[in-house]
């Protein structure tokens, strides 16, 4: 096991991973820029060191002065968490290059996924299933070509980076260019037939280093604003038992054709007519929403991750899988529902976060934080655990109606109306719902 560990993140995730490492008697070192000095995760770890300027790219997108801080302080690891590092290929081998263990794939790996071409080339390969799509290109006549071919509506992507980042769908000629215009002059861009009844299920797997891979269930994603997941619940209610197996079974095929170890997610659009699964990408991380999955499976994906970062083999079977109840999650973001979702950076004059039975909740703020306007406005992650979907989310009701927040605006009442939509709680859902009822 690692003696020392830098966790080359912020926020909720590097407070997360923190805790892992004191459950398994790890030392840490934190990274911080100006804005984040007196950050939760800089007070909770037991080192600190100063990155830079508070813009990302001078402090947490600053690789080489991560690995300078990870050798200075004598770690034996880096955690690079979601977002910022945690898919830059060329993170992991500096990192690794440098003598140190990046707790994550293989450098090669999160290169060939993290290109959507060569991606889809090798799932082909494979045999998942996919939609009909394109090369990717920046020339906006080509890819106007292409979606001829194709045929209207299609889906505008960046061959490059996740997230939801730079999505755009386009109905007509005009909407694609339009999109191409703002995306493709700057990155490759490839485009997919849009399907538009459609659930986004993702499968988590965990792979060891010897070629043992297992699925830990999916989670339902379907709940989205402008590609964004907002609220996420594990299992999904769309899935019957054989689509189950089937889309589990897809996601381990994924990983081993591509001999992925360690901890990721293998992401598919469910056609909601058919039934139909249709490969997406592979996020070569933790999620952010990978508690839901710990919470009906009972087991801990940051240690695993940092245990099969070590060489440690996978020490369950995949019929040792069992899944307990349902779980929901709300991420509660600093924004202004009334006003467009506008940011909502300040200070947090008072924060009290729900508590009790089947409630769990992932900060990375106190009373006293400062929500900073340079970084993802998510200040929590609110997760409800039930024996059914019902009872999670009469839980997650209960949970957010405790939660109080003052000095800033946050999504909790927007949450609260997802909550009690009707047609949400039957179960009723796809990655328009929130679009369509306008809560937008």
């Amino acid at each position: 096991m690692f003696k020392r560990l830098l966790i080359a993140n912020r926020g909720e995730i590097a407070v997360r991973i923190i805790r892992a490492c004191q459950e398994l008697g790890i030392k840490t070192v934190a990274v911080y820029s100006d804005a984040d000095y007196d950050a939760l995760h800089v007070q909770l770890a037991d080192t600190a060191y100063h990155l830079g300027p508070a813009p990302a790219e001078y402090s947490y997108l600053n690789g080489a002065a991560i690995v300078a801080v990870a050798k200075m302080a004598q770690a034996d690891a880096v955690h690079p968490g979601y977002g910022f590092l945690s898919e830059s290929a060329e993170f992991a081998e500096m990192v690794t290059q440098a003598g140190l263990t990046f707790v994550g794939p293989r450098a090669d790996t999160i290169r060939k996924v993290g290109n959507k071409d060569a991606a889809r080339a090798a799932m082909q390969q494979a045999g998942l299933p996919m939609t009909q799509g394109s090369a990717s290109s920046t020339d906006v006549v080509e890819l106007c070509r292409m979606a001829e071919e194709i045929g209207y509506p299609v889906i505008l992507k960046p061959a490059t980076g996740g997230g939801g980042s730079g999505i755009r769908a386009a109905h007509t000629r005009k909407e694609l260019i339009h999109a191409a215009d703002k995306i493709a002059s700057s990155s490759p861009c490839f485009l997919e037939r849009y399907v538009s009844d459609a659930r986004h299920i993702e499968v988590q797997i965990v792979a060891d280093n010897y070629g043992h891979v297992i699925h830990l269930g999916e989670r339902e994603c379907s709940l989205q604003r402008r590609n964004q997941k907002v609220l996420e619940e594990a299992p999904s209610s769309g899935l019957t038992p054989e689509m189950r197996r089937k889309v589990g079974d897809l996601a381990i095929l994924a990983a081993k054709s591509i001999h992925y170890t360690n901890v990721g997610t293998v992401e598919f659009l469910m056609d909601k007519n058919s039934g139909q699964f249709y490969f997406m990408e592979i996020n070569p991380r933790i999620q952010v929403e990978h508690g839901i999955t710990e919470i009906i499976t009972g087991i801990d994906l940051v240690k695993t991750q940092i245990q099969l970062a070590t060489g440690e083999p996978l020490g369950i079977q995949q019929q040792d899988v069992t899944f307990r109840g349902h779980a929901i999650e709300c991420r509660i973001n600093a924004e202004d529902p009334v006003f467009n979702f506008l940011p909502s950076p300040g200070k947090i004059t008072f924060y009290h976060q729900p508590g009790g039975p089947n409630v769990r909740v992932d900060s990375g703020v106190c009373t006293g934080s400062t929500v900073q306007s340079y970084y993802d406005s998510l200040i929590a992650k609110v997760i409800a655990h039930g024996r059914t979907r019902g009872e999670a989310i009469l839980v997650m009701k209960r949970a957010l109606a405790e939660f109080r927040i003052e000095g800033i605006k946050t999504t909790i009442a927007f949450h609260r109306e997802v909550l009690n939509d009707p047609d949400f709680c039957c179960g009723d859902i796809d990655t328009q719902f929130i679009v369509k009822r306008m809560i937008s």
